[in-house]
């Protein structure tokens, strides 16, 4: 049976933390879980093409955006299932167990339980925050993955492009076809320990509940970059 799974990871000067990233997905292409790895890049100007070369991976140069980037690498992928990974998060060991039973037996999207690299008691309170968030209110942020057939992804109409929010808005499409995989994803605090763990964690909120009552992405990104 050929590896059904695309990886796609959205790159913009990621070179530093890609390299964690990658030894984590190379356990699914071992154990022949995972055909292809695409890195959906946004204009990066630190020598993604060569790790892209070094690492086996499809470079496809996009508009620069998340929501740009990952639509338009799905479009080119050619395998039953889709998995969508930040350029600076790890999967945990031994998470083709799990994603192989998922794969297998089910037909509905899923996600990855978060976990910070560092960040002590706040840290760990706002991944609990966040799995909360993703089990009781069906809203995963992509920092956690995201694992779902291609079939559904398309019937949904996939990752909107747009600058902000685009996770969410897939997120809400998927409503009640979302389940948490019994394996962690482990993201970088970076953000967190610059701004604060409060005032990002708030910052975060915020957004999301403006989103909620109808701000548009393009505003809620001009404001998150100014914050």
């Amino acid at each position: 049976m050929p590896a059904p799974i695309t990886v796609i990871i959205p790159t913009l000067n990621s070179a530093q933390t890609l390299g964690p990233t990658l030894a984590s997905v190379y356990e699914g292409m071992t154990a022949g879980l995972v055909h292809q790895v695409i890195f959906a890049d946004g204009g990066s100007t630190d020598g993604i093409d060569h790790i892209a070369e070094e690492s086996g991976a499809q470079l496809h140069h996009f508009s620069a955006g998340r929501g740009t980037q990952m639509a338009g690498a799905a479009r080119s992928a050619t395998t039953p299932w889709l998995m969508f990974l930040h350029s600076d998060t790890v999967l945990g060991e031994g998470w083709t167990t799990v994603v192989r039973s998922h794969v297998e037996t089910r037909t509905d999207a899923a996600y990855f339980k978060l976990r910070f690299d560092t960040g002590g008691v706040a840290g760990t309170l706002v991944a609990a925050w966040a799995n909360l968030r993703a089990r009781i209110f069906g809203l995963p942020y992509g920092d956690q993955g995201l694992l779902l057939p291609t079939a559904l992804y398309t019937k949904t109409g996939g990752f909107p492009e747009i600058p902000l929010m685009e996770d969410v808005a897939l997120a809400r499409k998927l409503r009640g076809q979302l389940t948490a995989l019994r394996a962690t994803a482990t993201t970088s605090a970076v953000k967190y320990r610059e701004e604060g763990w409060l005032k990002r964690g708030g910052s975060n909120l915020v957004t999301l509940s403006l989103y909620f009552l109808g701000r548009s992405p393009e505003e809620l990104a001009r404001r998150y970059k100014k914050g």
